[in-house]
């Protein structure tokens, strides 16, 4: 019995050629700078959000100071 096994990997040179061309044909010229730009604003925004988390998530796991007994 032989199993299949799919390996899925980043795109080659040829293809990233391939993917830019159809970008170009569907956004045209003028409209690729604005769609990086977008792209980029979105992935800073997802990385200031995924920090906050991280920030929030390690601010819970620190132990509680107890209040001194006054005595």
């Amino acid at each position: 019995m032989l199993t299949s096994v799919f390996l899925i990997g980043l795109p080659g040179g040829m293809e990233w050629v391939l993917i830019f061309a159809v970008v170009l044909l569907l956004f045209g010229g003028k409209k690729v700078p604005e769609l990086m730009k977008g792209i980029g604003k979105g992935l800073r925004e997802f990385n200031d959000a995924k920090e906050k988390v991280k920030a929030n998530i390690e601010e819970g796991m620190k132990p509680e100071e107890q209040p001194k007994k006054a005595e």
